[in-house]
């Protein structure tokens, strides 16, 4: 599965990308994450809302 990178990469006060959405360690760990558990980070990520920085929910 491809990575949702947009090359946008600027993390936040929380470290989420306000590119991919995705928090540091899951972009750091997504090379080693399985398909199933890429499709759920895939699946949340469309969710998010990390326009406030202070409140990024990473379920």
């Amino acid at each position: 599965m491809a990575s949702p990178c947009v090359r946008n990469c600027c993390l936040n006060q929380v470290d989420y990308c306000l590119g991919c959405k995705r928090h540091l360690d899951e972009i750091v760990s997504w090379r080693s994450y399985s398909n199933a558990q890429r499709q759920a980070i895939m699946t949340q990520l469309a969710a998010r809302d990390i326009s406030d920085s202070h409140s990024a929910d990473p379920a």
